[in-house]
């Protein structure tokens, strides 16, 4: 059914960028226009092909370390001096994946000023750190509310201020050159920056394979689940009790490392819900609830926007739709819930029942058991996934728990000790 399962490294990238910048409106695209001057930068440097991807990669996911909206807004709104947390953060995560690794030092220093360097000024780490810091500091600077050739003098103005103090005056020399034409300025605030960046962007023709798909996948969801301690293991939990449900019920080897992508990403439209709600130690209320209901939305919209995910956003989306139509936030019927999502919803039940939350401790298997029968009986979940869920709980209550304690151990060890 799937012989090949590839997608465009670009669109990929690019996608996840959208989704870190999702919260506000005075969010959105910050990493993809900070990605975009540095890239601008790199090429008017006339750096080698590989450092320019590097430049450009890192700046469009360099504020990865920022696990939480709140730490976000307050760092792009420059309310605060504190950066080195996320900034370390985004090294570890940068490190985590072998695609990203090489640029992880670029994000650790990306807020790094030039008097503070002792290596070399001339080397290639400090230089493209400073070509990032630049970058990162110009977008910070736009005020989205007014025209931005009414406002590019001013912005030439601040960063003259920054020379040879916090940034090299060789690279803010770069800047003027780079930023003469008016193009420049209307490219870097245009809707379409995101389709400027695809089309004509470093990794246009790079393909990458389902594994390669699953190793971003995984670092995805660690930018989700560690936003909260409460959080820090879930997606891992699905990923691999939606795995173990997909060997049982027959799916090819395909399928099932699929639904494993599916179920690390099943949360990703969680980035836009703000930890107050997601840590709150008693129910939502009807407000907040609202607010949780478009979380599968925006996972649904994110992962559609990457050509050749189109299963695995169903799959992933769709875990809050239930068989009696009356779920969320799409009101799926039963037809239209395919076997994959079925499977996701009852993996995302089960995995919840089973771990910490901030109003209660893990569920006992029976209590589990008794919730899951009761919503088979109902018409809300699948019987016959459920069934088999139920037939093999041991084993993959078991298989779920050790995948949970590698991603505990990651999450205590790189993220709780930058705190």
């Amino acid at each position: 059914m799937y012989p090949k399962i590839s997608v465009n490294l670009g669109n990929l990238v690019l996608s996840l960028s959208d989704a870190l910048d999702l919260a506000f409106s005075s969010l959105a695209m910050h990493q993809q226009r900070t990605a975009f001057i540095a890239w601008e930068l790199g090429k008017r440097a006339k750096l080698e092909e590989k450092r320019i991807e590097n430049v450009f990669i890192a700046g469009l996911l360099h504020d990865i370390g920022a696990l939480s909206i709140e730490e976000k807004k307050s760092l792009h709104d420059n309310e605060t001096t504190a950066t080195e947390q996320h900034c370390i953060r985004g090294q570890h995560l940068f490190k985590s994946n072998p695609w990203l690794a090489p640029c992880a030092d670029l994000v650790r220093y990306h807020h790094r000023g030039w008097v503070t360097w002792e290596e070399p000024r001339d080397a290639p780490e400090v230089f493209d750190s400073q070509l990032l810091f630049l970058a990162d500091y110009l977008e910070r600077q736009i005020d989205r509310k007014t025209y931005i050739l009414h406002q590019d003098q001013a912005l030439y103005s601040r960063l003259k201020e920054l020379a040879d103090k916090q940034i090299s005056s060789e690279i803010v020399d770069l800047f003027l050159e780079v930023s003469h034409r008016e193009e420049f300025w209307l490219d870097l605030t245009s809707p379409r920056l995101y389709s400027l960046l695809l089309h004509n962007g470093p990794f246009q023709t790079i393909e990458v394979d389902i594994n390669n798909i699953a190793i971003f996948a995984k670092l995805l969801s660690m930018i989700v689940d560690f936003k909260s301690p409460f959080t820090a293991t879930h997606s891992s939990g699905v990923a691999q009790c939606s795995m173990h449900l997909a060997e049982i019920v027959g799916m090819s080897e395909t399928e099932v490392k699929l639904m494993e992508v599916a179920g690390l990403l099943h949360d990703l439209g969680k980035l836009v819900v703000p930890n107050s709600i997601l840590e709150k130690p008693a129910g939502l209320t009807h407000a907040e609830m609202a607010v949780m209901k478009q979380h599968t939305y925006h996972t649904f919209s994110i992962l559609s926007t990457i050509g050749g995910l189109q299963m695995i956003a169903e799959w992933g989306a769709y875990h809050h739709e239930r068989l009696d139509g009356k779920g969320y936030p799409f009101k799926r019927e039963a037809h239209e819930i395919n076997l994959g999502a079925r499977i996701m919803a009852v993996s995302d039940i089960f995995t919840a029942l089973a771990e910490d939350r901030p109003y209660r401790k893990g569920m006992k298997t029976e209590n589990i058991i008794n919730i899951l029968q009761e919503q088979a009986s109902h018409g809300i979940q699948d019987p016959h996934i459920v069934r088999l869920l139920l037939e093999n709980i041991e084993e993959v209550r078991q298989s779920v728990t050790e995948r949970q304690e590698q991603a505990r151990h990651y999450y205590q060890t790189e993220v709780e000790k930058s705190e």
